[in-house]
């Protein structure tokens, strides 16, 4: 009797049979005829006594995000919108630094200018939030049963509120209730939340678009979060005032995650490549692979960046570049909060979390007293040895990522020229560039990591399913859970 196939052995035999193209890493092109892989994965399959069901691919994606309002000076509307919204009393979270700051001060002037508006404050949110730190802000959110919320910082403060909001309304839910999957039990949120306003201060994560909430799950090393739609603001008020008062350093950061963002959303799997087919559409996911509205945004907001993030990182004064990457910020995050992200942030996840046991690294300009790889930061450090891994899954995409950091349109000869084999050596180059003149450390050896961490920081981003199965060659391939190709990149992002 044949010996029993293994999961992952099934799913790879399926994946070939069903796919006429090659599905090796870099093969796309029809020249590369691997025709006979489906015949020999049908014969392969008939050795096995156990009936294997076909998994069925997405054919579907849904466009969501928050309403937005973009303009010098909005912030002193939210007290009038939480009015008309009828809010019997308001949830307000920031943190410490921000709490100080006119951003917070304008907010509190518009929630006090309306009659009978009461609301509560809370102004402990922990930048880089932790598991403690999110159980601090759910249990006093709880005390208060808030009818309506609001969230005056950065991604920190708004994934906060998120939080809050979601468990003032699963008032007996764990935080691992939600948390995705295989960290957490990654329920799906049947409910319908509180109304939350999101006014973000840094030009970054987009957090005021999407659904999606992320921590640090410190008992573990890594980051790890709750993205679902259910979590998106109702409004994001994106005031071009916000920024004023943020260091250089936290600009940078920022707007690294907003490149990212557009870099990796762009990239993603097509959302025609995902599986498995959610049985009900209340299990489809926020992260869905690329798709043609995602795109729209993605790049949009990855040219903005490219153009306006080194003006910041020069003069942070810079009036109408800040107004662009806060723009970019918000349209990077209705791309990534449809389509997703992938290897970076994936990878982040690790490079952050154990950073606070390992090398214990403080990144400058950031006014803190704990170690802090900024997230932006974490994100970066793999960019170059990421996008050069996933160019031959489309060297068309990828071949307008690097017209883009070029400075020159993708028919450019000095674009057109490149052969599509070549394109993710060039790419590596140009982002590592970009990257130089912004300040960011060269790879995980500048911010204290020694070779001897990559296997943790490979362990670490193993869980991190929610984003690895976007992944171009490790997603899209059935039973590839991408521990090899992970090691790789660790490797080649050491140092360069």
């Amino acid at each position: 009797m044949a010996p029993a196939a293994t999961r992952s052995t099934i799913f790879r035999l399926i994946n070939a049979s069903q796919h006429s193209a090659c599905p090796c890493h870099g093969c796309r092109s029809a020249t590369h005829n691997h025709a006979h892989h489906g015949v020999l994965a049908l014969n392969q399959l008939r050795k096995f006594a156990t009936p294997v069901q076909t998994v069925e691919k997405e054919y579907a994606f849904e466009v969501a995000a928050s309403n937005l309002r973009f303009g010098e000076g909005v912030t002193r509307e939210v007290g009038m919108d939480l009015k008309n919204m009828k809010a019997r009393k308001v949830g307000v979270f920031t943190d410490p630094i921000v709490a100080k700051l006119k951003p917070m001060q304008v907010a509190l002037e518009s929630l006090e200018s309306q009659e009978d508006l009461p609301f509560e404050v809370y102004d402990q949110v922990l930048a880089e939030p932790t598991e403690e730190s999110w159980r601090k802000a759910i249990a006093w959110a709880r005390q208060h049963d808030f009818s309506h919320f609001l969230a005056v910082g950065g991604g920190s403060v708004i994934d906060t509120a998120k939080t809050a909001n979601l468990f003032t309304v699963y008032k007996d839910a764990d935080l691992m209730d939600f948390v995705n999957a295989p960290v957490g039990k990654g329920l799906p949120i049947s409910q319908t939340l509180r109304p939350l306003i999101a006014v973000p201060t840094t030009a970054g994560t987009g957090s005021e678009t999407t659904g999606a909430a992320i921590f640090d799950v410190t008992s573990r090393a890594f980051k790890t979060g709750i993205a679902n739609r259910a979590l998106k603001p109702v409004l994001g008020v994106v005031d071009t005032a916000n920024t004023e008062s943020c260091p250089t350093a936290v600009h940078i950061s920022a707007g690294l995650d907003v490149l990212f963002h557009s870099l990796e959303s762009y990239t993603a799997i097509p959302y025609t490549e995902r599986t498995p087919r959610p049985a009900n559409p209340i299990l489809r996911p926020a992260y869905q692979g690329s798709n043609p509205v995602a795109d729209i945004f993605s790049m949009w907001a990855l040219r903005t960046t490219v153009k306006y993030l080194p003006r910041i990182a020069k003069d942070r004064g810079d009036h109408e570049a800040r107004s662009q990457m806060l723009l970019a910020a918000s349209f990077a995050g209705i791309g990534f909060g449809n389509a997703g992200v992938h290897l970076c942030h994936g990878m982040s996840y690790p490079i952050s979390g154990l950073n606070k046991k390992g090398p214990k690294y403080k990144h400058p300009g950031y006014v803190v007293d704990h170690p802090i790889i900024p997230h932006g930061v974490s994100v970066a450090l793999t960019g170059p040895a990421v996008f050069q891994f996933t160019a031959p899954s489309s060297p068309d995409r990828h071949r307008e990522a690097l017209a883009v950091f070029n400075g020159v349109t993708v028919t450019d000869p000095s674009i057109t020229s490149i052969p599509d084999s070549e394109i993710g050596a060039y790419l590596y180059e140009s982002i590592a560039s970009f990257l130089d003149g912004l300040g960011v450390p060269r790879g995980l050896k500048a911010v204290g990591y020694n070779k001897s961490d990559i296997s943790m920081l490979v362990e670490g981003t193993l869980p991190q399913r929610r984003v690895l199965d976007l992944a171009p060659n490790i997603g899209n391939v059935a039973g590839e859970d991408g521990r090899e190709h992970l090691t790789r990149i660790m490797e080649a992002s050491f140092e360069y």
